[in-house]
């Protein structure tokens, strides 16, 4: 006999757990189904930013409503998930990023957001004492911060079960069908039927995306991060640039995480990476360059997880554009880990009622349609 629910999501990492836990808050039985564990890849192995700033502009109300739920976590999942909220910095390595950067601000302002502080060399030094001396200033987010992403993963999956929600881990979806009102969900323990379903697959979304007739150019991506050894503290908010790649923070136990966008070999089928060590010295280099007092350290380690990346870099978030009853949460692009207690509970609310208070223009999935 098949299992029955009212809610089938595929995917156990944060946003599917996230959206797991909104359904049965809001008196839903969902079943979430992941075919290794929650968090086994971006989720859990990606270097926990919690940052509204430097976001697409599509992005933004979605960020600002997740950092709203981020302030209130412990509430939220009874865990307060390693969260410290000490901001986040992008640092301007020359005046014409610095005007860049102005600019960006500015035209926030105009539009009615002001996350984003502009920021003078003066206050760069104050918030980042350790930054080089030749860096003009940047811009701060103050609500920023970071926090753990496997126990924030699985603090969600936690409360999720606790709130009625059952999740299946190690099975795997083998096929879809619509069934009169349902959707059938065959997976190596047999079938699921329920009238909606959630996408949230990660770097195998596009597969579920094909298979509903609504194909994406997606990209499987493996974002590569290194910690160091321990360092006596020296810096509190997160430092990320833009014009190297870079992401930047250090930890209670004094290690640095290193991170921002230098990549790995993906083999998603095999469930595993190859890292690319001449692209993590580039990241050394850089913290080398920005941060004379890491001149010291050693790494000790290096990862990376495999993600799905989209074309325009932003997420696709809302129903289907060819299925009825089919929610899309996928292509998160590497920095869908502050979204995803928002995100979860938008998603919730769009297959509760059909519809959402938070602005979601532009992150369709239409958007590709040729």
């Amino acid at each position: 006999m098949a299992r029955s629910a009212d809610v089938v999501v595929i995917g156990g990492g944060l946003h599917g757990c996230s959206t797991a836990l909104h359904l049965a808050l809001r008196g839903l039985r969902p079943i979430l189904v992941e075919k290794d564990y929650a968090g086994r890849h971006a989720s859990g192995v990606n270097a926990g930013g919690v940052r509204q700033l430097a976001r697409h502009l599509a992005e933004i109300p979605l960020s600002i409503a997740s950092m709203g739920l981020w302030e209130k976590i412990e509430e939220l999942v009874g865990d307060d998930c390693g969260f410290e909220s000490h901001g986040t910095v992008l640092v301007a390595e020359n005046e014409e990023e610095m005007a860049g950067f102005r600019a960006r601000v500015e035209d926030l302002r105009l539009k009615g957001f002001t996350h984003e502080e502009l920021i003078d060399r003066a206050e760069l030094k104050r918030l980042v004492p350790a930054v080089a001396d030749h860096c003009p200033g940047g811009v701060v987010s103050r609500r920023d911060g970071a926090a753990d992403p496997f126990r924030t993963t699985q603090a969600f999956r936690r409360r999720a079960i606790e709130k009625g929600a059952e999740v299946l881990e190690g099975v795997t979806v083998t096929g879809l069908a619509r069934a009169g009102s349902v959707w059938r969900v065959e997976t190596s323990i047999g079938p699921i039927e329920a009238p909606k379903l959630v996408n949230a697959a990660g770097a195998w979304a596009d597969r579920i995306a094909a298979a509903l007739g609504e194909p994406v150019a997606m990209d499987v991506i493996a974002p590569m991060l290194m910690v160091t050894s321990r360092l006596p503290a020296f810096i509190e908010p997160v430092v990320i640039l833009r014009g190297r790649k870079l992401s930047f923070k250090q930890l209670d136990n004094g290690t640095v995480v290193i991170g921002g966008g230098h990549l790995a070999v993906p083999y998603r089928d095999e469930n595993r990476t190859v890292i690319d060590w001449a692209k993590l010295a580039i990241s050394a280099r850089t913290v080398w360059e920005l941060f004379p007092a890491m001149r010291a350290a050693t790494i000790v380690r290096a990862w990376a997880g495999i993600e799905a990346r989209m074309p325009d870099d932003i997420p696709v978030v809302g129903p289907s554009a060819t299925s009825e009853g089919v929610f899309h949460q996928f292509g998160f692009s590497a920095h869908g880990f502050q979204l995803g207690p928002a995100t979860g509970a938008v998603m919730a609310e769009l297959v509760a009622t059909g519809a959402t208070n938070t602005p979601i223009d532009g992150l369709g999935i239409g958007r590709f349609k040729r």
